[in-house]
């Protein structure tokens, strides 16, 4: 049993995809919540006080100004991802590109390293949440590559299962990161994505295997069907949505290195992910999967980023 406390009136606990809700009890003048963990979990949570979220001012481990993070006793701390506190404020790269186009304007933000490029998809999350840099220049080293950080999109749905944002990339973006300084070689180019952000790296490899073989893939939403009711959304359809079908067509990935990850905590993703692996293995690809003690949560996500990239590029 975990006791969460809280000193800023009646609140709410609530956990990122995992558990229900848990009403604070008063005692005294301190708010609190028992609440029996799962095993090996890692999850990000907040308190909810007058409509607004906080993170736990008691626990120096934050994501972001208004989450916290939370591990099991059963848990080894995650290596590479420094502690960083709620009110911290994270550095950003400082080579800034702006970005207009067939996609409207962006800023893209870039960390200079080696030859390697690392798209990350979602890359406002790595930036201002999670200390991407600092990780991965304590995970890689000496071998630390170019990091490209692309700005999460208003509309995931929409942006990341539309092909144009491949062609967009290739097309506009990849020129543009020429302009300063990166060039991206396909063969050392890893895309890094997460939920939809993951769906949609994978399908730039099945759309633009010239661009995209090698790709890490943290719960990608493999549920996804464009024929679904809700515009696609829902889990209880064919086990790897349009993916799984579009891969039983049998395509060629002997090219690809595609490494994939799903939280031990959102079993409903299970069968979409494990069919789109199976499919994805039969078709040649150079496939590596992984569990990671968490539900559908960066928090989950980022230890595998790291791992994952790595893994991608240790063939060269």
């Amino acid at each position: 049993m975990t006791v969460f406390e809280w000193r800023g009136g009646p609140a709410t606990l609530r956990f990122e995809s995992v558990l229900e809700p848990v009403e604070l009890q008063q005692r005294g003048d301190v708010w609190c919540a028992e609440v029996d963990m799962p095993a090996r979990l890692r999850v990000t949570y907040h308190f909810l006080c007058d409509g607004e979220e906080f993170a736990d001012p008691l626990n120096p481990s934050g994501a972001g100004p208004d989450r916290s993070i939370f591990s099991t006793p059963d848990l080894e701390p995650q290596p590479h991802w420094p502690v960083v506190g709620p009110d911290e404020v994270l550095d950003v790269p400082s080579l800034r590109i702006r970005w207009n186009g067939a996609l409207g304007r962006k800023t893209v933000r870039v960390h200079k390293g080696g030859d390697a490029v690392v798209l990350l998809l979602d890359g406002d999350d790595w930036m201002y949440v999670h200390p991407a840099v600092a990780a991965f220049e304590s995970a890689m080293g000496d071998a630390m590559p170019t990091l490209v950080f692309l700005p999460t999109p208003r509309d995931r749905d929409a942006e990341y299962t539309n092909p144009g944002l491949w062609q967009a990339i290739q097309d506009e973006l990849l020129p543009l990161l020429a302009s300063n300084g990166v060039t991206v070689d396909p063969a050392k180019f890893v895309v890094a994505g997460q939920s939809l952000g993951g769906l949609s790296a994978f399908q730039a490899a099945l759309d633009f295997p010239q661009l995209v073989s090698r790709v890490a893939c943290q719960s990608g939403s493999f549920w996804w069907a464009r024929d679904l009711p809700g515009h696609g959304i829902s889990l209880d359809g064919p086990a790897g949505g349009d993916t799984a079908e579009r891969l039983r067509s049998g395509p060629d990935l002997s090219g690809l290195r595609v490494a994939f990850d799903v939280g031990e905590h959102e079993p409903r993703m299970h069968r979409h992910c494990e069919a789109v692996e199976e499919l994805t293995s039969q078709a040649g690809a150079t496939v590596r999967v992984n569990r990671s003690p968490a539900g559908h949560d960066r928090v989950g996500w980022r230890h595998a980023l790291v791992r994952d990239v790595a893994w991608l590029l240790s063939d060269l």
